[in-house]
């Protein structure tokens, strides 16, 4: 969530901050309006509980014909503190829910506007011209079958669509990519996580997944749990109502776990294959950074993730996403997009997000500098989403007879394989 202190200061930067999401900007003006309400309800409940003490010590020095009269008040008094404690409550509530349905103040770098209005920062690597070469590429799928590396039709009788199996070299591929992900991470300093699955509500909520993000998280309702769609969120709830050392920041945690997600709205998109899945395992980084530090923290997560995307010698560009595109906990947003040889176009591999202090106030994470206790930033990239990274791997490296070079990084992973081979020829 945003300061209070802020919105009330520079609302006008907020309602600029709205608009460039496309979500309500009334909300604003909602929002002000509770705190305000909080604020003077506070203010009356105090002066309230004031008066009811002097009340209190001077009853026992009251004469008779007194005592009668202020024990009146006091029952008046009574009745009155209850109502404004009622009143503030509700106050401090609505402002409470209305704080948690704001998204974060747009970094005003953003380009403004929707999902296609992003703004390309840079272009790595070369597109293979597969024509030249004398052969039409493959998809991965096919690619997947011939080297008896993905299984969807057993995935989906098991399971249902946008499921899978891995078998043979493509485990393999996928424990040689979260191997060789963790290695990378680990030289940089970032301390390896095993995180859970399942996370309570207050989790999910903290790092902002439970706002507009909502309709892709599956919750069990008999345990009120949530999956998580990445090991984000618990990385995030790690330090929860926690305060850290400042002389301890920065702290960066790797993470890996299992990830779910619903996909709702995405009937007809990416069908084939497991470019677009429920169930996905991924390499994700995270960083508690002091809050004058997080645009830099954000430049070196970025520059981690083209660090392992060209260690895979995979074609990517950067994007600076759009405002309209940004998560409701990001200020900022930057997406490697590996090219995709049979799409024609770049796809989305790596995510990393600058969440200034928006997670942390709502999750009571803060750092202690000297004297000063306040909210840190967040921030997490993306190392390895492993299906999608497959599908990358194998389509930009495949040979002419459906085999695939093996990017040397993962060389040592696979048992020093050079190249995957078709099981049948």
């Amino acid at each position: 969530m945003i300061d209070l202190r802020l919105l009330r200061e520079d609302p006008d930067r907020v309602r600029a901050s709205q608009r460039a999401r496309g979500e309500d900007v009334a909300l604003v003006d909602s929002l002000l309006s509770a705190d305000e309400r909080r604020r003077s309800s506070g203010v009356r409940f105090d002066e309230l509980r004031a008066e009811q003490k002097q009340l209190g010590k001077l009853i026992p020095k009251a004469t008779a014909d007194e005592k009668a009269e202020l024990l009146k008040r006091a029952e008046q008094l009574k009745a009155d503190v209850k109502a404004a404690d009622a009143e503030r409550d509700a106050a401090d509530a609505e402002t409470h829910e209305l704080l948690l349905r704001l998204g974060n103040l747009v970094h005003p770098d953003v380009p403004v506007g929707g999902e296609e209005d992003f703004v390309t920062l840079e272009t790595h690597g070369t597109i293979r011209d597969f024509g030249a070469e004398g052969f039409e590429p493959k998809d991965h799928l096919e690619l997947g079958q011939l080297l008896g590396a993905i299984d969807v039709e057993r995935g989906a009788k098991v399971s249902g669509s946008r499921f899978y199996f891995l078998t043979g070299v493509g485990a393999l591929l996928e424990l040689a990519l979260v191997n060789a992900a963790m290695a990378q991470a680990t030289a940089a300093g970032f301390t390896p996580m095993l995180t859970p699955a399942l996370v309570r509500p207050q989790s999910m909520a903290g790092t902002g997944f439970l706002g507009q993000a909502a309709q892709d998280v599956y919750h069990l309702d008999k345990d009120d749990l949530y999956l998580v769609g990445t090991s984000e969120v618990a990385l995030a709830a790690y330090h929860m109502d926690e305060i850290l050392d400042a002389d301890k920041l920065p702290l960066r945690y790797a993470g890996f776990s299992p990830c779910f997600r619903r996909e709702a709205g995405s009937h007809g998109k990416d069908t084939r294959g497991i470019f677009r899945v429920h169930q996905f395992d991924k390499v994700e980084m995270f960083s508690y950074v002091d809050p004058e530090d997080t645009q830099d923290e954000h430049q070196r997560l970025l520059a981690w993730e083209k660090q392992w995307l060209s260690s895979l010698e995979l074609p990517f560009r950067v994007i600076d996403v759009a405002s309209g595109d940004l998560g409701s906990s990001a200020a900022r947003k930057f997406d490697c997009e590996a090219w995709i040889p049979t799409q024609g176009k770049y796809r989305e591999l790596t995510s990393t997000s600058d969440c200034t202090e928006f997670q942390s106030r709502r999750l009571s994470i803060r750092v202690r500098d000297g004297k000063q206790v306040k909210p840190l930033a967040t921030l997490n990239g993306t190392l390895c989403a492993v299906p999608r990274t497959i599908v990358a791997i194998l389509e930009n490296h495949q040979l002419a007879d459906g085999s695939v070079r093996v990017p040397e990084v993962l060389r040592p992973y696979l048992g020093g394989r050079e190249v995957l081979e078709p099981v049948a020829r």
